[in-house]
């Protein structure tokens, strides 16, 4: 749960395993199943070479498909029981402490909370919970919490300082040696 990195490309991919991502967030958005499950088998193959979690974004049905090891659901993506019936870890997303106990009352592994600071890559995001918005989420729940928004390498230890069990990361998934550095060294200094 240390370094989830969120990818849509398989070089991408590639540069965020070698660089000690610890789980590989396949994020086509708005792509149908079927789509998801050809663009989404060498993914899978990567992670199973590398022995990471794999993880579909928003789409259980393919997660399944894949052989995933999880799904990730936005709030409103359907899929959660889906997701239990199949054996499938689910993680949830959260921007407020309500949406965060809710993820965990229906059974999510992990919730992922943010964003935590403003990005670029979800221009329909939620307002920005900051830090103290993410400590309260962590301290809120008894599962994991993976910080999500406008996280890098700079700013990865704050999220684990504020009681987050881990980040993910989409435009820095190609510099997650970085910031797995970064999460290594707050860590180490604990």
């Amino acid at each position: 749960m240390r370094l989830h990195a969120l990818v849509n490309d398989l070089e991408t991919a590639k540069i965020a395993v070698e660089g000690g991502a610890t789980v590989l967030q396949l994020r086509l958005k708005g792509k149908p199943t079927q789509e998801v499950v050809d663009q989404g088998r060498p993914f899978r193959h990567l992670c199973a070479l590398h022995g990471i979690t794999f993880v579909v974004n928003d789409d259980c049905e393919a997660a399944v498909e894949l052989g995933a090891d999880g799904v990730h659901l936005g709030r409103d993506d359907p899929g959660a029981e889906a997701a239990f019936e199949a054996g499938l870890m689910l993680g949830t997303s959260a921007a407020t402490i309500e949406e965060a106990v809710s993820g965990e009352r229906i059974g999510a592994a992990y919730i992922g909370a943010g964003p935590v600071w403003a990005t670029p890559t979800k221009p329909d995001a939620d307002p920005p919970i900051g830090l103290d918005g993410l400590a309260a989420i962590c301290e809120a729940v008894s599962i994991p919490v993976v910080a999500v928004g406008g996280i890098d390498a700079s700013n990865a230890p704050d999220c684990l300082a504020a009681g987050a069990a881990g980040v993910a990361v989409i435009r820095a998934a190609a510099d997650a040696r970085a910031v797995r550095s970064a999460i290594d060294e707050a860590l180490a200094a604990r």
